[in-house]
């Protein structure tokens, strides 16, 4: 008579493949102290006017009101739709300059294609004020200050490079076969990359939309100094505004931030997951 043999390294596995239980409580805690002022953002917004100087202030809003999301709609609405705007010119722009550049830096094998890889790196490390000052004497001379056109081109020179480098990472691990058999069949270049290259890339495609319309939707900088003052502005400059006319109503004002927030968040959680394909491609080689 077998005696049945009871696998006892199997629990042992199990409890090392448990994390501790103060690792896990340290991370909460550190995810709480970065989430606060999000939390407290809400809170505010949330809050009435003759609540915000109680002390100790309430961590709910035991009364709340949403008397500050009603002053965003009649207020800020026109900054939020420019934001849009402009978010959206500017992916359309990045992605139609960077998908083709790093296509051909990737399968192309350009001259000069290190050295141009290289230059888009060093793009990246120039202060955005030094580039301000130089769309501003520029586009005095052509006139496109204060104007929607002007800026998502200024906007999109801070995703272009990175959206380059993404594609040619992406596009570098396509298999060089795909591109021959569509050779053999009488497809030149162009439409290798738009029937092949382009749809195989949706990763990288999102991974730099995504980045363009977040760089571009919190964008200041160029903002403040090149459509300031003019009839069409974004939500970073409304904020600013109301900010500098409206400094005691703090309800208004955290709402304003919670919903010029929501749209860049929800597109981060939605594309989450090609932005880890894209982001991560071309990191490891067979």
């Amino acid at each position: 008579m077998s005696t049945a043999t009871v696998p006892l390294a199997a629990p042992a596995r199990s409890r090392r493949r448990r994390a501790p239980w103060w690792k896990t409580a340290l991370g909460l805690a550190v995810t709480a102290v970065m989430l606060f002022p999000v939390y407290w953002m809400l809170n505010v917004s949330l809050t009435r006017d003759q609540d915000m100087r109680k002390s100790p202030p309430d961590l709910l809003p035991v009364h709340g009101t949403l008397a500050g999301y009603r002053t965003v709609l009649d207020d800020q609405l026109p900054y939020l739709g420019t934001s849009l705007v402009i978010g959206l010119g500017t992916v359309v722009l990045t992605v139609a300059l960077s998908a083709p550049a790093g296509y051909a830096l990737a399968k192309l094998r350009p001259r000069g294609g290190g050295l141009l890889s290289f230059v888009l790196l060093a793009a990246q490390m120039i202060p955005g004020i030094i580039m301000a000052m130089g769309f501003y004497a520029i586009y005095l001379q052509l006139g496109l200050l204060q104007s929607v056109p002007g800026l998502i081109v200024a906007d999109s020179t801070l995703a272009v490079p990175f959206g380059v480098l993404i594609f040619t990472a992406f596009m570098s691990g396509i298999p060089g076969e795909l591109l021959q058999a569509a050779t053999m069949d009488g497809a030149g270049p162009l439409r290798t990359f738009r029937s092949i290259v382009l749809p195989m890339s949706r990763n990288a495609v999102v991974t730099v939309s995504l980045f363009a319309f977040l760089w571009s939707w919190s964008d200041f900088v160029f903002a403040s100094t090149l459509v300031n003052g003019g009839t069409h502005e974004p939500i970073t400059l409304g904020i600013y505004h109301y900010i500098g006319n409206n400094n005691q109503q703090w309800n208004a004002i955290m709402a304003t931030a919670v919903v010029a927030s929501l749209p860049a968040a929800v597109i981060l959680v939605l594309a989450q997951r090609y932005v880890a394909a894209g982001v991560t491609a071309g990191a490891v080689k067979d």
